[in-house]
């Protein structure tokens, strides 16, 4: 009995990741192509062995308008340029409509900080000196606001080293 047990949660634990997955392959796949400007990091603290940490200027700008009490998830609708660059907007309300030049971010309020995720982009062991001039972040969002990290750009908006999805 404790064999079939055990193979029942190995299987649903399978079941869960494999589904995780596939939900963020497919926001890099038909996900909206977002691209969030970096904020400055300590320098010492951006590289961090085989990972550079993320700091988004969005998040301070979403910070700046939320109710200092406001704690836990939101949405932040951001509007979008030609380009792709995305600019705050407004805090999402329940059932409004998006206009074809926004799209929604989530986020989480902690404390004083707002963090959107992801908010670390790691690469391969003596790769790092090709992310040291990135600027901006490429992100495939979905209509709900989950986001993937899909690259970096840098402040020509030119992708820097190989990215998830080409499109």
């Amino acid at each position: 009995m404790r064999t079939k047990l055990l193979w029942g949660m190995a299987l649903v634990v399978l079941l869960v990741v494999n589904y995780g997955i596939w939900e963020k392959e497919r926001v890099l796949v038909r996900g909206r192509t977002v691209l969030l400007e970096l904020a400055p990091l300590d320098p010492s603290w951006q590289m961090q062995g085989h990972y550079m940490l993320l700091r988004y200027r969005l998040s301070e700008d979403i910070r700046a308008s939320l109710p200092s009490q406001f704690y836990g998830e939101g949405l932040a609708v951001v509007r979008l340029d030609g380009a792709g660059r995305a600019v705050f907007d407004h805090i999402h309300k329940t059932g409004e409509a998006l206009r074809p030049d926004q799209a929604l971010i989530r986020f989480v309020k902690g404390g004083e900080s707002v963090f959107i995720q992801p908010d670390t982009f790691f690469f391969q062991e003596g790769q790092g000196n090709l992310y040291e001039a990135a600027r901006w972040g490429e992100l495939k969002v979905s209509p709900d606001g989950e986001a993937v990290l899909n690259g970096l750009r840098d402040a020509a908006l030119v992708p820097l080293g190989p990215r998830l999805v080409q499109r």
